[in-house]
């Protein structure tokens, strides 16, 4: 056994409550360890030296060097203790706080047993129900369509279409987005996340000046109030951009302290060194290097106030359904448990996704995030689909890693995206081959968690790194791909499929496919895709209900198809521990 690569870690990815009575346990070893079993042997921390249950736990998870075992465990008593027991080759072995022995002494347990000591209910991460069955789409305003048709538009400075430079502007509005709302519907959207809104004077808005109203630009604070309200008449959430760790230079408090320096209420809002901010060299904190965005001090009580009253009164007054929060990981922990707090109190439901490309499970613990931005995933579709970093194989153990770097709720609540405002676009980065983007989108509808489209890629919307990937969407029915669109349809309707929305996921390759399963109950959905230069035949039953390049058992090279079949058992799949007393040869 290869004792270094055996891991798990008490409160926390490897063992998590998802009810007052249930409890999730992951153990790591070197997939290569020939185990013929896993058991965790558990019961309440005051009677497990004198009697124990135990539960088989499954093989569930792989990627390049590690195995993860999972299983679920159905509690009468919340004050857990347990270690596990591991058999390979005839051989058993135990593993508790003190690392694999030969044997096990229940006497003394209470000195090295691992423990989640109580579930608390407050510390259970709660999901936003609605995540479940949330397929997002990205709009950025300013680009996708304009429908005040008589504003004062001397602000606009291109024709709509024309390739965007950074300080470009098109007139795109809210009441655009209300005028497209039935159309979003249609294609079967749930969720729109909007790039910001509020007052500033870029196109972006990003720094912004005025986080009480919606930019003129835009329209007013009731344009935004009836897009919300019509939004959720079709069923549709909004969630805003929450621009919370920098401003614009323009804000009130920060030109205060351009006049006052040290003498303003407002100069410990920042983070200066010296007696005023000075451009010249630059002496105060920025998001990036823009000296035009001063960045918050969100350690300060008085930012922190300010900040949580608009992440509340936005939820308060116009019943917006989540905040997505930008640059969120340079903001302080403390900040954020602050936040989640004050925003679940006013609108329990309220998701809040952070803005955190890289692992980010310091955040995920239930006190602050729901879930991140999966560009993570992003970069796995693009290492497969774009770059040729990864074939099949590959493909299945990065997204399985991903799967464990957080526990089961948060990954059913990441926000999963191919690109967005921030990337170039994936249609793009695959040399614009449609039938990489739809096994792409196929992958991300599939995979646990909901799907986020950015605007046009339903129409083959090209772009390249910022500005260009945040071209006009092209209202020209006439131009669209129109095989492409239904496709996505029908690709997102599978997100109110129960077996995609809270299924089990089991991810592989086989005969050089990439292979995507969803389980629940009697239900299984296989998702297939083909990156080989050839045809491949598919030896599975099952019924086709979306696929592209898929005839007959035959799936065509960037082909994909999606089955699904009934069974009356469900293969390959954790099952919840019984509660099985172990004899005394056992102990």
């Amino acid at each position: 056994m290869n004792e270094q690569a055996i891991l798990h870690i008490p409160d926390s990815r490897y063992c998590f409550p998802v009810s007052e009575k249930e409890v999730i346990l992951r153990l790591r070893v070197d997939k290569r360890d020939p185990l013929d079993e896993v058991w965790v042997i558990y019961e309440s921390k005051y009677v497990i030296q004198m009697r124990q249950l135990s539960g088989e736990m499954e093989r569930k998870y792989e990627d390049r060097l590690f195995a993860w075992y999972e299983v679920k465990l159905k509690l009468e008593d919340v004050r857990l203790s347990y270690i596990f027991r591991l058999k390979a080759r005839g051989e058993e072995l135990y593993y508790s706080e003190d690392g694999l022995s030969d044997a096990y002494d229940f006497s003394l347990a209470y000195f090295n047993f691992f423990q989640l000591p109580y579930i608390n209910s407050a510390d259970i991460h709660r999901e936003v129900p609605w995540m479940e069955s949330a397929v997002f789409y990205e709009i950025f305003v300013e680009r996708f369509c304009r429908g005040l048709q008589d504003k004062d538009d001397t602000y606009v400075n291109m024709e709509w279409g024309e390739k965007p430079h950074p300080k470009s502007f098109a007139g795109g509005d809210l009441p655009g987005i209300i005028r497209k709302l039935d159309y979003l519907k249609g294609l079967g959207i749930n969720a729109l996340y909007l790039t910001p809104v509020f007052q500033s004077v870029s196109n972006h808005k990003y720094d912004i000046s005025d986080y009480a109203n919606i930019d003129s630009h835009f329209g007013s604070n009731e344009d935004f109030g009836r897009l919300v309200r019509e939004a959720h008449i079709r069923g549709i959430r909004v969630v805003l951009d929450a621009v919370f760790n920098h401003c614009s230079e323009n804000l009130a408090q920060f030109q205060d302290v351009v006049r006052r320096g040290k003498e303003s209420p407002y100069f410990h809002w920042f983070i200066i060194r010296g007696e005023r901010p000075e451009k010249e060299p630059l002496n105060y904190e920025v998001f990036s290097f823009c000296d035009y965005m001063p960045k918050f001090n969100t350690s300060n009580p008085q930012v922190q106030e300010f900040l949580l009253d608009i992440g509340v009164s936005w939820i308060e007054r116009y019943d917006i359904d989540g905040w997505r929060l930008d640059v969120s990981d340079e903001v302080s922990h403390d900040f954020w448990r602050l936040f989640r707090k004050r925003v679940k109190a006013v609108k329990a439901d309220c998701a809040v996704i952070g803005e955190n490309w890289h692992d980010a499970n310091p955040f995920l613990g239930g006190d602050q995030y729901d879930s991140i931005m999966n560009y993570a995933f992003t970069k796995a579709c693009l290492d497969y689909y774009a770059f040729g970093a990864f074939d099949a194989e590959q493909f299945a153990w990065k997204l399985n890693g991903l799967l464990m770097r957080n526990t089961d709720q948060v990954n059913r609540m990441m926000m999963n995206l191919l690109d967005s405002h921030d990337t170039d676009r994936f249609y793009t980065w695959v040399g614009c081959d449609r039938d990489r983007l739809l096994s792409a989108v196929a992958v991300m509808v599939m995979f646990v968690g909901a799907p986020c489209l950015y605007y046009g890629t339903e129409i083959l919307l090209e772009g390249g790194y910022d500005p260009d990937n945040r071209r006009c969407f092209d209202w020209e029915e006439s131009h669209w791909d129109r095989y492409c669109m239904e496709k996505i349809k029908d690709l997102l309707a599978l997100r109110k499929e129960k077996a995609v929305q809270t299924g089990s996921i089991r991810l592989y390759s086989k005969n050089e496919l990439f292979v995507l399963k969803r389980f629940l109950k009697e239900e299984e959905l296989t998702l297939y895709c083909n990156r080989t230069k050839e045809t491949r035949t598919i030896a599975a039953e099952g019924e086709a209900i979306v696929g592209n390049g898929y005839a007959e058992g035959c799936l065509e090279a960037e082909g994909f198809v999606v089955l699904r079949r009934r069974h009356s058992r469900r293969p390959g799949i954790c099952a919840e521990a019984s509660q099985i007393p172990m004899t005394a040869e056992q102990n």
